[in-house]
């Protein structure tokens, strides 16, 4: 097995980490990520297989869990009904639990204010100049969850600031000051949510957060804890990735010159697939193994840790042709994007909806938009997406 070395904060590392990408492909299967000290693997078919696998999990090994700093505490005492970062047979009651309210039925009917919310903003579209990301990417998928939820729209400023300071637990470079905003955050986003579900067990809503408290299995109920840690995930999970994506695929659109016509009727979902599959905003994800098990060729032990690049996968020539073109008539085919196995992403169908339904009106509302300025990522990994969108229209 190969060692490889690439900082995460490198600037041609964050504006194009595709090359690194490929300079592994080369290296095997799997390769050692020496600047994390991470066995990783971008093949489609291992990230698939270990996705699936449950020899494998998000969950730490009991023994070797280390020590929470003391600074640190608030955060991950959330962290610790999340479902993301837990295993059967909790994740397996959380997961049923939510999806009793996070139904489809639910998603899809929000698709008349994601149209309306989407008309608006385009519509405050400035004549000038402007950033799209903090126009259009930024407000839509954190108003649209704060309807979902059934929290004031006029707490988004306040969701997506919160969102913003916890997801820097998770980048590259962290530093005290990172943390300290994140704990900082967590105990303001505890702290309103416990009030509103309080006030919620007294006064039902039309909302999901009044479903969350309703939803039961065989006797079982969320405690308050575990509520307000959904809520929370539910809130940085979708709106971190659906911004990035926003952003990462008017870009693509613009700059290959395909807007309006790969977003007809006919064609936007197979579109919304290749920007998902081409440029998406989770790179990086972890498992660890729980025993032995042999993926390809490579044998993992209790306690060792693997690193899933995704958007790596999401190029793999073995499984797509011509991967580093962006191609939206290219047939869809099961991506790494939202993951896989008990893991894959409950919000994926609420992420491609607002996709589907966003991207055609901006592109028909604004049939000239242009970039005005060449975009640059922001040294956000393992996230990935542009640090502004200067446009005109």
């Amino acid at each position: 097995m190969k060692a490889l070395t690439q900082a995460p904060t490198d600037p041609a590392f964050v504006q194009d980490p595709y090359r690194f990408y490929e300079r592994a492909r080369a290296a095997g299967p799997f390769f050692l990520w020496q600047d994390y000290g991470l066995v990783c693997t971008g093949k489609a078919a291992a990230v698939n297989a270990i996705l699936r696998d449950r020899r494998f999990g998000r969950e730490v090994p009991p023994e070797l869990a280390p020590a929470i700093p003391a600074h640190l505490a608030p955060f991950y005492a959330v962290e610790a009904h999340s479902m993301l970062e837990l295993e059967p047979p909790r994740h397996t009651r959380l997961r049923n639990l939510v999806l009793r309210a996070f139904t489809s039925r639910r998603i899809a009917g929000l698709q008349p204010d994601i149209l309306g919310l989407a008309e608006d903003l385009i519509a405050a579209f400035p004549e000038g100049p402007f950033d799209l990301l903090a126009a259009f990417a930024q407000p839509l998928p954190v108003r649209i969850i704060a309807r979902l939820l059934g929290v004031p729209e006029e707490m988004a400023p306040d969701l997506m600031r919160w969102s913003n300071a916890m997801v820097g637990m998770y980048m590259a470079g962290r530093t005290r000051a990172m943390e300290d905003r994140a704990v900082a955050a967590t105990e303001a986003f505890v702290g309103f949510l416990r009030g509103y579900v309080e006030d919620r067990r007294k006064r039902p809503a039309d909302d999901l957060i009044t479903q969350l408290i309703a939803a039961e299995e065989a006797g079982e109920r969320l405690t308050t804890d575990e509520l307000i840690t959904t809520c929370i995930l539910l809130l940085n999970a979708g709106h971190e990735a659906t911004v990035h994506t926003i952003g990462n695929g008017v870009k693509l659109l613009l700059e290959t010159g395909t807007g309006a016509a790969a977003l007809a009727p006919d064609r936007v979902e197979a579109t919304v697939e290749e920007i998902l599959r081409f440029d998406p905003a989770l790179h990086l994800f972890t498992r660890w193994a729980y025993e032995e098990a042999e993926v390809m060729g490579r044998t993992f032990r209790r306690g060792d840790q693997v690193g899933l690049l995704l958007a790596m996968a999401n190029r793999d020539p073995a499984v797509w042709d011509r991967p580093e073109q962006f191609l939206p008539s290219r047939p869809a085919k099961p991506l790494a994007t939202f993951g896989a196995g008990l893991h894959f992403c409950i919000g994926a169908p609420l992420a491609r909806l607002e996709l589907i339904l966003a991207l055609p009106l901006i592109f028909g509302r604004c049939p000239g938009l242009r970039l005005v300025e060449t975009p640059a990522y922001a040294d956000l990994y393992h996230f990935h997406g542009v640090q502004r969108l200067i446009v005109a229209r």
